[in-house]
């Protein structure tokens, strides 16, 4: 059976071009997708995403993969930045398509003509004199303003039931991707990974070297919270997140493996976030 699946019909030739480069790539190093998960720190299944051609690997991704299978990064960005220029143009054309198929859709609004035969609907009503217009008006204000002070009413009585409880604010609600499982507070304390926070819902925000080992910011605007991951770690190595009075910890304690996170804190910025690494070698470092 094929390692790789056929590429999807359609995709531009300059992406094909990349998507075949990293193939290439990840043959020649002879890694599994998950050892090449752990080894960059991007997901298994963003990886076949990748290189499946069903997602755009991000310049993170591609230097990670240049790093840990020994690749010159130059002529692979360069490829990356080709590819990249191509799929969005891709995307352009596809939103404009879909925009062009809803308006031919839409079905235009018009007012029905008047009968032939039918009296002017002005001309046909009677009308009541001014006058009796505004005393009507008047008397409607008058009984209005005596319920509401009868009932007690107000801003507080507007937000009450019928049965005297206080009302619920209206509360917005964020829509959630399939597979993600929980967005803002509900996300504090929870793995991102099983969560669906991860892989294509998330960005690094912000990272540092610690001698060899890469401290980073997690983000997700998806899901409104942020993490700290390290990457090239060793058994020992641990990073911790604040924001505000929350922490969450995270490290290595198996040997052999070199990729931790912590979990999850709600954040509206991932700037809200410190990310601090302690390695077993003594050395310190925040982002």
């Amino acid at each position: 059976m094929p390692r790789w699946k056929d590429l999807p019909d359609g995709l531009d030739p300059q992406v094909a071009e990349f998507v075949a480069q990293l193939r290439r790539i990840v043959d020649g190093d002879g890694s599994s997708l998950a050892a090449l998960a752990d080894r960059t720190g991007y997901g298994r299944t963003s990886w076949e995403r990748y290189l499946n051609g069903r997602l755009l690997a991000p310049k993170g991704a591609v230097v990670a993969l240049a790093e840990v299978t020994g690749t010159d990064p130059v002529p692979l960005i360069t490829l990356w930045e080709l590819a990249e220029r191509a799929w969005s143009r891709s995307e352009l054309r596809h939103d404009n398509a879909t925009e062009a198929v809803r308006l031919s859709r839409a079905r235009p609004v018009t007012a029905p003509a008047a009968s032939a035969a039918g009296p002017p609907p002005a001309a046909a009503r009677p009308t009541r004199r001014p006058t009796m217009f505004l005393a009507g008006a008047l008397g409607v204000v008058i009984v209005a303003v005596g319920a509401f002070f009868l009932t007690d009413g107000g801003p507080a009585e507007r937000n009450r039931t019928a049965a005297g409880t206080p009302a619920p604010s209206a509360t917005p609600t964020r829509s959630l991707p399939p597979g993600v499982l929980c967005a803002g507070p509900d996300c504090t304390g929870r793995d991102p990974e099983e969560t669906g926070c991860g892989d294509e819902h998330v960005t690094t925000a912000a990272s540092i070297t610690v001698g060899t080992t890469l401290v980073e910011v997690r983000y997700s605007d998806t899901c409104g919270a942020a993490w700290g991951r390290i990457v090239r770690a060793v058994q020992g190595d641990t990073v911790r997140v604040t924001v505000g009075r929350v922490q969450q910890s995270g490290g290595i304690t198996t040997v052999g493996d070199t990729l931790a996170y912590t979990p999850m804190v709600a954040v509206e910025e991932p700037g809200e976030m410190r990310a601090c690494a302690e390695l077993a070698s003594g050395e310190r470092g925040c982002t």
